[in-house]
């Protein structure tokens, strides 16, 4: 039987499909293959003698030395994720994977992996699991974290907070005479015109059905009327869509809170207090 012949070690590492480079224990490279130097824009040649830190994203310098040094104490092995700088000033997300070797000389081996299609992933997920997938506005996790966030500000400054819960009238008889495609269209125009209206550090949410809230920090309770006011104004009872003009009317709540006072405390009767006014807005309306 015939003996294959050893493989190459160095073709291998010229040739990896991942981005390899040698390093000395304190990050400084000996040799950084292809696949590296086309990963970050930047030929073997002109990455010899430098550190990945170089390359590094600032707010990340930190992190990668410490990964580093900690390398030298242990002589094991970690994976850390980073940016790298381009060329071109983008930042590229990377996942390194280093591995001390006792040498002789010591040395460090690092493989680095472009993460930007997971990223993309774990973006778009976070983003699913934090906001209604019709209406693209925040959903009730968001909408209590952002109201967390108020409120605690709130309690810091010494500023009031109001909430507005806003609920669709006659949404069941639309759904009901043109189907829920046609009540899809209404909630998607109802979430654009909150976000038109509103300021930016506003908090618009679709809570669910046909129910929406709005936080707004540092607001006076009169502020947070006159914002009711210009909702009924974008929402005057009817909507056209496409060839259909439904009618939908809008009840609207506010629940405010008092700059300085306890954020465990007012978030439930907050919400409650606007809950309450907008079920009686509706009743007088009827």
């Amino acid at each position: 039987m015939s003996t294959l012949p050893p493989p190459d070690l160095g073709s291998a590492f010229t040739n990896s499909p991942m981005g390899v480079a040698l390093a000395t224990p304190d990050g400084r490279l000996h040799a950084a293959n292809r696949a590296l130097g086309e990963l970050l824009g930047r030929s073997s040649e002109e990455l010899r003698g430098r550190t990945l830190f170089d390359v590094t994203h600032p707010d990340d310098v930190a992190g990668a030395v410490a990964v580093c040094q900690g390398l030298s104490e242990t002589h094991g092995r970690t994976r850390h994720e980073c940016r790298f700088l381009l060329p071109d000033g983008t930042a590229l997300p990377v996942q390194v994977t280093t591995s001390w070797a006792d040498g002789p000389p010591a040395h460090l081996v690092m493989v680095v992996e472009d993460v930007t299609e997971r990223k993309a992933v774990e973006a778009r997920l976070l983003h699913l699991s934090a906001h209604d997938p019709l209406t693209g506005l925040p959903n009730r996790l968001l909408f209590r974290d952002r109201l967390r966030h108020a409120l605690e500000r709130g309690h810091r400054e010494h500023t009031p907070t109001c909430v507005l819960v806003l609920d669709l009238d006659g949404f069941k008889a639309v759904n009901d005479r043109y189907g829920h495609p046609t009540g899809d269209a209404v909630l998607i125009a109802v979430a654009a015109t909150l976000t038109s209206v509103l300021r930016a550090s506003d908090t618009a949410a679709r809570l669910g059905g046909d129910e929406f809230a709005v936080v707004c920090e540092n607001t006076e309770r009169s502020d947070a009327e006159h914002l009711a006011e210009r909702l009924r104004e974008a929402l005057p009872g009817t909507l056209s869509l496409g060839t259909a003009t439904v009618g939908v009317g809008l009840s609207i709540g506010i629940g405010s809170v008092d700059g300085g006072a306890d954020p465990e405390e007012a978030q439930e009767a907050v919400v409650r207090e606007a809950d309450t006014a907008m079920y009686a807005d509706k009743a007088r309306r009827r």
